[in-house]
């Protein structure tokens, strides 16, 4: 009785918003008032009904890339064309985006200003960023109108090379990440194919339809479609609660957290092979180094995105293969000063910086 009473249409739309999405627990429901709306109306990619020229200017604003210090490449995609765009365009993005990221050391996908986009292009990020030619079932997409199952696979062959397994990919994520960039993110998360950084996504939905209510000039947008999770498990996916990063921190923080964190990667080996030297060369039960060796050689550290990561899985593991409580890594500030002996902190792995007094008699003293 009090919404019939409303006669501002406007603030019926309002009131009707709060009550179905409070009832439903979904704010991707949404009803709005618009009397200058002639006709049912679909969301629809800015990719839609444009010449090959007007792709290629499309797509140079929505795909941007370049290669950061440290030899990071960095490739931000605000909207993602769908399966007939890319193959039209694939050898012009090959050959003056793709190309020019193949030699970095390590990638960041940028999604924090992806807001949609076509199903039909994940396969093609997740095929450039999935190591082998073998391909994976990744997810698959139910469509209410039709009542259609899709299934997405990653590709068998790509144009031109796919980004090594070898190398570490960053996803970046911010609350207004939606849709089929989310989708992205889920997959390569689940895949153990990138580390998430940034803000926990939208939860929104792949495909919105906006549908008039029979012929008044209110419209219902709802989502029409949505993802069973990969290899249709049927279990809880993105949608609605949004895809949490690996490592949260405010969007616009996130490039930057992003860049510490493959610092820290790309220092990896080197932390590896000064504790593989430090036990060879001074750890007494000897007949206990083949073993911490050959632990320390396959340990993977993919999940590592901090020095409190690594310090904690390298006493975990050296501890429980040594059975040795002494055995300790700990993280050393660059100002702190070490006991005597071989002790080595990871920061000192990571970065050595003796700092020598300049006066020679300061020197001599030391």
């Amino acid at each position: 009785g009090e919404i019939l009473g409303i006669s501002d249409p406007q603030t019926l739309a309002d009131v009707l918003t709060t009550g179905v999405q409070s009832s439903l627990n979904d704010p991707r429901l949404v009803i709005s008032y618009e009397p200058s709306t002639l006709e049912t109306s679909q969301q629809a990619s800015a990719f839609t009904n444009l010449t090959r020229d007007e792709l290629l200017l499309q797509v140079q604003k929505n795909i941007r890339h370049e290669v950061l210090e440290g030899n990071v490449g960095y490739l931000r995609v605000d909207d993602l064309p769908g399966q007939e765009v890319l193959s039209e365009l694939g050898g012009f993005l090959v050959a003056h985006v793709w190309r020019k990221l193949m030699g970095t050391s390590a990638l960041v996908l940028d999604l924090r200003h992806c807001t949609g986009g076509q199903v039909s292009g994940i396969p093609y990020v997740i095929s450039y960023l999935h190591p082998g030619n073998t391909v994976v079932h990744v997810d698959t997409i139910y469509d209410r109108p039709s009542n259609t199952t899709t299934e997405i696979w990653t590709l068998p062959k790509v144009l031109g090379e796919r980004y090594s397994a070898d190398k570490d990919v960053v996803v970046l994520t911010s609350s207004r990440t939606g849709g089929v960039a989310e989708d992205i993110a889920y997959i390569l998360k689940q895949m153990r194919r990138a580390i998430v950084v940034g803000e926990r996504t939208e939860g929104g939905a792949l495909d919105l339809q906006k549908l008039r209510i029979g012929q008044s000039n209110f419209f219902l947008t709802v989502p029409v479609s949505r993802s069973l999770g990969p290899l249709g498990g049927g279990g809880q996916t993105w949608e609605g609660s949004g895809v949490l990063p690996c490592v949260g921190t405010p969007a616009e923080q996130a490039l930057e957290k992003a860049l510490a964190i493959l610092t820290l990667r790309r220092a990896l080996p080197g932390v590896v092979l000064r504790l593989q030297e430090a036990l060879q060369d001074y750890y007494t039960l000897v007949d206990r180094v083949p073993a911490l060796l050959h632990h320390l050689a396959s340990m993977d550290f993919s999940a590592v995105v901090s020095e409190e990561d690594l310090v904690t899985k390298l006493n975990a593991g050296l501890q429980a293969v040594s059975e040795d409580p002494r055995l300790l890594v700990r993280a050393v500030g660059p100002r702190e000063t070490s006991s005597p002996g071989p002790e080595i902190g990871a920061e000192d792995a990571l970065e050595a910086v003796p700092e020598v007094p300049s006066s020679e008699e300061a020197r001599k003293a030391l």
